[in-house]
């Protein structure tokens, strides 16, 4: 079981967390800062600064760890990140087993100005709609022609004979094999 640690220890730990979390927000601020001065000037600048080289220029095998500091801009490590990807044929080619590895969104491939019926969270409501209602009013327009036009007059007879009604024989069918019905396993014991 674990050991429960008294209030003087747990008050020793948080006070060492707060002046952690102190540290780190002046680390954070003072990298902000100067992320916000280096925003103001040039690439070439900044890469001269830090006696980096140009990302453009990066070749087969160059060291792009200089990149990876957190005082160079974000701006200049994806420069160099996209060169290294570029130019490392392991990561260039994909293999074709990423299961993702396409580009599935809708601005690949959607025809500029397409208009749908489609409606978030309603779905084809309008759509369904219309059909409905183009439905119902055919059938009202059915319904007036049927009542415009003139019945058809049907004549009866005064006196109808009676039709002979025929009765159909049903051959009663030969006993049908059935499956075996399921058989169960009995155990006995003896003694």
């Amino acid at each position: 079981m674990t050991e429960r640690r008294d209030f003087w220890s747990r008050r020793k730990a948080a006070v060492q967390a707060e002046a952690e979390a102190e540290v780190l927000a002046l680390e954070e601020q003072v990298i902000a800062a100067h992320h916000a001065e280096l925003e103001e000037r040039s690439d070439a600048e900044i890469l001269a600064e830090f006696n980096l080289p140009d990302p453009d220029t990066l070749g087969p095998g160059d060291d792009v760890s200089g990149f990876m500091s957190k005082a160079v801009p974000d701006r200049l490590r994806r420069r160099a990140l996209r060169r290294l990807w570029r130019l490392n044929p392991v990561l260039a080619n994909v293999d074709g087993l990423v299961d993702y590895g396409e580009d599935y969104t809708d601005a690949a491939c959607v025809i500029e100005n397409i208009q749908t019926a489609y409606q978030v969270g309603k779905g084809m409501l309008a759509h369904v709609e219309a059909l409905a209602t183009d439905a119902q009013e055919t059938e009202e327009d059915e319904i007036e022609a049927d009542t415009l036009s003139e019945p058809e007059v049907v004549p009866v007879d005064p006196d109808p004979l009676p039709q002979p009604v025929s009765v159909a024989q049903v051959e009663e069918p030969e006993e049908l094999e059935r499956p075996p019905s399921p058989r169960r396993m009995t155990f006995e014991f003896e003694g």
